[in-house]
């Protein structure tokens, strides 16, 4: 939002929290109403994108931190810059087809000089590349025609995604936390406008799976205050040596923080649940439960009247809900839901003619859940936890979101997939592998995600699997998958 004129926004496109399930950015969008409307003004080609900077005083000098196409180099990477409202851009910083720019920050004070943190950075489906030995900071100081590299003092070997933060209460500290190798990364400091750095903390809280996190937002009138946003939510009020908790955030996955320069204590803070809202420095939050935030991972129906729709929610529990709600209900529209074992990834499955009865699976295990009881008890199809995992060790390679099928033709006949199709004939207590390996098998996607600095092993990665199952619901036995 323009500061010198809040009808103006910008929004770029492309998350840079780069997961394998990530969409590709379609450039950048302008408003000069408010939101009410929006006009597409180009940067098609930069995919995904970490960050806008306007001017302060001229809202059509704007400035683009581009990552680029996670899944493959392209030179459209990098800073670019407008000075026309969108009508035209100039790249301005370039590092190479596969470093673009994920984060920028103004001089408190001074438009004319701009940080810029520098990620190479790249998607396969099956792992993460995120660092290498080009990237880190850079700075301008004539408003982004000339850019030099800060090092003195930062890691110079292998970084990978770093965010900055400054605070108007000392324009000349500026803090960038940086993903590096063992205890080089961290958060660093300089007190001379970026000419020098020393680290002050390597706290790992904050340093947790980089490239989905790795956020640093400073007091806008206080420059000891920091917060630092990952897994969990933590403050620092020394500068940024000693860090703990910032209080409990209504969800889990945290990522950015809005802070009123006018009334620091009023703040936005957005996860993976929402957005939310505190206007006393962060001791209470406001609800997320009004907000259409649910991604869902997929959806069945049960055979009942009303049915009832189940799905698992990305980063929340399973969940169902009726088709035709009660007129009055306990609790309003939360009353109304119910989860139903297994976990985020789903699926969850009602068993036709006993809808009570629910199948689930929670990143590749398999459990049955009782709605007249409320328990659920799972059962060993062939692994147990994906996390920490090489699937190169792994006797099957059950996707995060194995699917689930119930056979048309017997609801106690259900199939559970890896890279071989897995059959129970007695509702999910006994098992048998009924198939070879069905995938386009390579050995050399079987490694460990992540890397060359932080591995992220969830399961999310597992490739060569199969990720859809059904049974000819005309003919027992014929199996698509």
């Amino acid at each position: 939002v323009a500061e010198s004129d809040p009808n103006v926004i910008y929004v770029s496109t492309g998350s840079d929290g780069l997961r394998s399930n990530v969409i590709i950015g379609k450039g950048v969008y302008k408003s000069t109403d408010a939101g009410r409307t929006w006009d597409h003004i180009g940067l098609e080609a930069t995919g995904n994108s970490g960050a806008v900077l306007i001017h302060p005083q001229n809202p059509d000098i704007v400035y683009v931190a581009a990552i680029g196409n996670p899944f493959a180099a392209n030179p459209e990477r990098g800073v670019y810059r407008t000075i026309d409202g969108g009508d035209s851009w100039q790249q301005v910083l370039f590092v190479s087809d596969k470093t673009g720019a994920v984060d920028l920050e103004f001089a408190p004070g001074n438009p004319d000089e701009i940080y810029a943190s520098m990620w190479l950075a790249e998607r396969k489906p099956w792992t993460i590349i995120s660092g290498g030995y080009e990237g880190g900071v850079y700075k301008s100081s004539d408003g982004g025609d000339t850019w030099i590299h800060l090092q003195d003092g930062l890691p110079n070997g292998l970084r990978g995604k770093s965010n900055l933060a400054v605070s108007s209460g000392d324009p000349d500290r500026v803090y960038v936390l940086i993903e590096a190798p063992g205890e080089s990364g961290g958060v660093y400091r300089s007190d001379d406008r970026g000419t020098s750095w020393y680290q002050v903390s390597d706290y790992q809280p904050i340093r947790n799976r980089p490239f989905y996190y790795n956020n640093l937002v400073a007091h806008p009138t206080n420059p000891d205050i920091l917060w630092g946003m990952a897994e969990g939510y933590s403050r620092s009020t020394d500068g940024g040596r000693t860090w703990g908790s910032g209080g409990r955030t209504p969800h889990g996955d945290n990522h950015d923080l809005w802070i009123n320069p006018d009334d620091p204590n009023i703040m936005i803070q957005s996860n993976d649940g929402g957005a939310n809202v505190t206007r006393d420095g962060g001791q209470t939050w406001s609800t997320q439960n009004n907000q259409p935030t649910a991604e869902l991972y997929q959806v069945d129906v049960s055979d009942d009247f009303p049915y009832r729709l189940y799905a698992g929610q990305q980063d929340n529990s399973t969940i169902s809900v009726p088709s035709l709600p009660d007129r009055s209900t306990p609790g309003g529209g939360e009353g109304l839901w119910e989860a139903h074992g297994g976990c985020e990834t789903g699926p969850v499955v009602p068993k036709p003619g006993d809808p009570d009865i629910v199948y689930a699976n929670c990143k590749g295990r398999f459990g049955v859940f009782n709605r007249r009881t409320g328990q659920e008890r799972q059962y060993y199809v062939g692994f147990w936890n994906l996390y920490g995992r090489n699937p190169a060790e792994l006797a099957f390679r059950f996707q995060r979101v194995a699917p689930i099928h119930v056979s048309p033709h017997d609801p106690n006949r259900v199939y559970h997939t890896s890279q071989y199709v897995h059959v129970t004939e007695d509702a999910g207590v006994t098992w048998e592998t009924i198939s070879p390996d069905l995938t386009a098998f390579t050995p050399e996607t079987q490694v460990h995600s992540g890397g060359p600095i932080t591995v992220d092993a969830t399961g999310e990665e597992h490739f060569s699997v199969i990720y859809e199952i059904q049974e000819s619901p005309h003919e027992r036995g014929v199996i698509w998958v």
